[in-house]
Order: structure tokens, then sequence, then C-alpha cells
């Protein structure tokens, strides 16, 4: 496929670019949570029981997640990590406390799918040119995510990588598109951005003019209310959608 038109192609990550389907969220942090107890009690942290530690941890980021979508802006899980290490007096270097954010994530991380033949698409899209990315609203540091986009050999084909918890604004702000686009050094009309949220992902895309892909596989905005310029049900299906952009269908 030979690309002229389209320079640029962005994707949201959870259930996008990595699928984790139905998830059971709550019993995923509390395994995260064991992780994260027994790394701090290795590492002799004082520490309440974990009864009391699970309760305060989960209730932090219940707090930060509702004020954080209240108001278009995003926390860090860092910061929180931090104070709250502060709090029960613990001391951590920052690679410390990275690792922490981890081994909280971790659980959820073995639950994300790629779909088959996605990482050969992007390494065809790489090698034809096109410039690669991510864009994700996520409290979860971008170290811990880079780390799992490694692990499933994505890192080095995705070279943007905008996390909301970085820039501070949340999808749909048109600022955190802007920052996506200034890194890959791309213009709105050139680029192809894939989402699976109306809202956040299409609506934002629409806003700054970029060509805006609806990833749909149960096909539930098949009656194309979703504002988006294509719909697909796959990632592989790209392609298709890049070829008719550049007019070769």
């Amino acid at each position: 496929m030979t690309i002229r038109k389209i320079k640029g192609v962005l994707f949201d990550l959870g259930d996008t670019l990595l699928d984790f389907g139905d998830v059971d969220i709550r019993g995923l942090f509390e395994s995260g949570t064991h992780l994260a107890y027994d790394y701090l009690r290795e590492h002799r942290q004082p520490l309440p029981s974990f009864t009391k530690y699970h309760r305060l941890q989960l209730w932090t980021i219940r707090w930060h997640y509702f004020k954080s979508h209240l108001t278009g802006r995003e926390f860090n899980a860092l910061d929180v990590i931090g104070r709250l290490s502060s709090r029960m007096g613990q001391t951590l270097t920052r690679d410390q406390t990275v690792e922490l954010a981890w081994l909280w994530y971790k659980p959820l991380s073995e639950s994300g799918k790629l779909e088959e033949g996605v990482r050969q698409m992007l390494q065809a899209f790489r090698d034809e040119g096109l410039k690669l990315g991510v864009v994700s609203n996520t409290f979860i540091p971008g170290e811990v995510l880079d780390r799992h986009l490694q692990r499933e050999g994505l890192l080095e084909l995705l070279p943007t990588r905008i996390y909301s918890c970085n820039v501070g604004y949340r999808k749909p702000n048109p600022k955190i598109f802007a920052a996506a686009l200034q890194q890959a050094e791309l213009q709105p009309e050139e680029t192809v951005f894939v989402g699976d949220s109306p809202q956040a992902d299409i609506r934002g895309a629409n806003r700054v003019g970029m060509i805006s892909v609806l990833k749909d596989p149960s096909g539930r905005y098949a009656n194309g209310k979703a504002g988006a310029r294509y719909r697909i049900g796959g990632l592989v299906q790209l392609q298709r959608i890049l070829a008719e952009c550049n007019g070769d269908l």
C-alpha cells in the first residue's frame, strides 16, 4: 500500500490498541494491592494492616478518578502514591514509587490483548513512513504504560505517546490532541485518530480536524450517531481506511 495523503495514525490505548474486555476492576485492584503491600513489606517500610492499606488506596484513587472526570483535568498516580507513602512514614525513591505503581497495574496489564495481525500492521505502517502514536486518558504513570507496551513489542512502533496524566488534560480536550500532533510533527488533516469512545475519542478528534475512526467491534454504533468519519470492527481494517483516504480504492 502506498501512503500519500495520510502521514500519521494515532490510537487510543485501552480497548482500542489493547483490548481489556470485561474485567473485574475491583478484584484486579485488590490483587495489585497485595503485590504492592508485599513489596513494601519486603523493603521494610512501615505499614498498617492490609485491610486498612487497601481501603485507603481504593478510596483515594476513587476520589481522584471522580474529580478528574468532573473537571476534565487528570491526576498522576505517582503523586497520589507519594503522598500516601509519606503519610505512612515510608521513604521511597522515585524508582521504587514507579515499581509500586507497576505492581498495582500488573494484574490489569495481564488482561490486555492485542488483536491478531496488529503488530505486523503497525510495522508495515512504520516501514511505509507513517508516524504512529498513542493518546490515552489515564492516571497510570507513563513509565508504567511504556513498560506494558514494551512487553507487548509495541513501544518502538509508537514513538509518540501522550498520556493525560502527564499533560494534565483529558480527551476530548483539544489540548491533549494538539500535544500529540506537535510531538509527532503532524497536521490534523493528514492524521487518522482511532478510538473506541464517541465522546472522548471521536468528538475530540473531530474538534481538532483529524480523520476520526471509531473501533466498534460489537456494532453498537452502526447507525452512525457516533459522529466518526469511519467505523471499523477490528484494527486491521485500518489498512482499507488508509487506502480509501489516499485514493487507492
